[in-house]
């Protein structure tokens, strides 16, 4: 049985959990990370989180910046701005990056690459590649686990192959996330374009981008 989850830690309201300097992470998850990043340094591997802990302030802002370049630079419609946004950002209040379990990593070799976290320097001939073929072989040794797979079969947001979750941890997390309602949670928010946000694109939201992880995660 999960532990109750407070829902301002779930929601990137309160940093109480959470411990480090100019990246935030959930104490356990800091500590597996450390050892992680150890034993891939002794392999050759400096690996650097550029994303950890995401608090829900910066959500909003990530979110309403889209919603304006969308609409106002590339035209698009309010309802097609905001599926552009959820291929690979969450509304505000959703994100597992609230949570401190879950890091984007790089490779510190590459520290000045622009543009970091795209898939094809992940691939083979990438940047990150070294990197993706050690986390592959290792990181499932220390709790952590991809968030969004490359599976066809899997719905919602798109493959991130520097995004990595701690299981043992974020499991628990979900599961208490999915004991609330996340559709009132969503309504309840003051951002842009939230009149767009209908019953249907909630519910499918839910299923599909909070629900459809990594099947490993659910386990």
């Amino acid at each position: 049985m999960s532990q109750k989850i407070d829902i301002d830690i779930l929601q990137g309201k309160t940093t109480n959990h959470l411990v480090g300097d100019s990246i935030l992470l959930e104490k356990e998850t800091f500590k597996a990370f450390e050892k992680m990043k150890r034993e891939a340094f002794n392999d050759g591997i400096r690996i650097k989180i550029v994303s950890g802990h995401r608090d829900f302030e910066r959500q909003t802002l990530i979110w309403n910046s889209k919603f304006l370049k969308f609409t106002e630079e590339y035209k698009l419609k309010p309802e097609e701005a905001i599926n552009e946004i959820v291929r690979f950002s969450t509304v505000p209040g959703t994100s597992r990056h609230h949570w401190g379990t879950e890091i984007d990593i790089i490779d510190e070799e590459f520290k000045n690459e622009k543009n970091p976290l795209i898939t094809e320097k992940y691939e083979a001939g990438g940047v990150f590649n070294k990197l993706k073929r050690w986390m592959d072989l290792n990181s499932k040794k220390f709790g952590f686990y991809l968030t969004y797979t490359n599976d066809e079969q899997r719905k919602g947001f798109e493959y991130e192959p520097w995004h990595y979750s701690y299981k043992p941890i974020s499991k628990n997390f979900l599961e208490e996330f999915k004991k609330n309602n996340i559709s009132k949670l969503i309504l309840d928010l003051d951002i842009m374009g939230k009149e767009y946000l209908t019953k249907e694109f909630i519910e499918k939201y839910i299923n599909e981008n909070i629900l459809s992880v990594n099947k490993e995660l659910e386990l």
